[in-house]
């Protein structure tokens, strides 16, 4: 059973950074994309960020380009999505979830889902 586990949520004031972590057991991530999704009170979900099985493709939101950016490190079964610049409307609970290969920003292609993890931006 392909199991998804994120970590790195936190409290951080505006203008600052997070590493989230999106950690894979009893599968090896070298197939799957993965990607990056938040949804923050009130709101839909929203496709924050991807990146392909290989590494080679990635693709962002709009209003998180230039400010965050997906790698994955396969040896170690995880992705990770470095947060910089972060804006109180950043503030959601993040979810990273798995689909073969291909790079995707809609959650309907996905299957696989982790539990999230709370991103709070705020002073």
């Amino acid at each position: 059973q392909l199991q998804l586990v994120e970590s790195g949520g936190a409290l951080v004031q505006p203008g600052g950074s997070l590493i989230l972590s999106c950690a894979a057991s009893g599968f090896t991530l070298d197939v799957y994309a993965i990607g990056w999704f938040r949804r923050a009170p009130g709101k839909e979900r929203e496709g924050v960020s991807c990146i392909s099985f290989t590494g080679g493709t990635t693709n962002y939101a709009e209003s998180v380009k230039g400010r965050f950016t997906i790698s994955r490190d396969n040896a170690k079964n995880t992705v990770y999505l470095q947060m910089n610049s972060l804006k109180p409307e950043d503030t959601a609970v993040y979810y990273c979830a798995a689909r073969q290969y291909f790079c995707s920003l809609d959650a309907l292609d996905f299957r696989s889902w982790g539990q999230g993890t709370q991103v709070t931006v705020s002073s």
